[in-house]
């Protein structure tokens, strides 16, 4: 004799109908509005990127007294921060009338670069590198790249820096 209820599943089973060997697998309706719904929201955080890019442009190197005409002889160089007090640079005065400013910061392990008069170049002393005191570009040794070069503007008898060019790009 049979008690009544006894053949049928227990009622946990009727009240959270789970299927777990359906649940596995994903259909190609969900994998498609997976899909859709993840590309919409690539192409709103790209659009968000861009105008945010446009509209909210900023200067980003500010305008910066660094020295005098008369604080440099010719085949002088003297040091100072720019564009923030953590970056150090290098002003040299190769000419009568011309300056060039560099970034102080080797471009292979970051080691700080000085200026040789004798062999009219910036040095490296970590790995013997050796950079062009004209326009930065390598000499010799392992640095990959030209150094950073500050951008320079004369006003009356001052040298103002207004921006800096990476790699002969200008970013001012």
């Amino acid at each position: 004799m049979k008690l009544l209820g006894q053949n049928r599943e227990p009622l946990w089973k009727e009240e959270f109908s789970v299927f777990a060997n359906d649940e596995r697998y994903v259909s190609r309706r969900q994998f498609a509005k997976f899909l859709v719904l993840t590309s919409f929201g690539m192409l709103v955080g790209n659009v968000w990127l861009l105008l945010k890019s446009v509209f909210l442009r900023k200067e980003q190197y500010p305008r910066q007294a660094i020295a005098t005409v008369a604080d440099l002889a010719v085949g002088q160089s003297k040091t100072f921060s720019y564009p923030t007090a953590d970056d150090r640079c290098v002003l040299i005065r190769t000419g009568e009338r011309r300056y060039v400013a560099f970034s102080q910061k080797c471009t292979h392990l970051s080691c700080a670069v000085y200026y040789s008069r004798d062999e009219n170049a910036l040095v490296c002393p970590c790995h013997k590198g050796y950079f062009s005191a004209q326009d930065g570009s390598v000499l010799q040794g392992p640095p990959p790249r030209p150094l950073p070069r500050i951008v320079l503007e004369q006003v009356g008898d001052a040298l103002i820096a207004r921006g800096v060019q990476v790699n002969g790009g200008s970013q001012s």
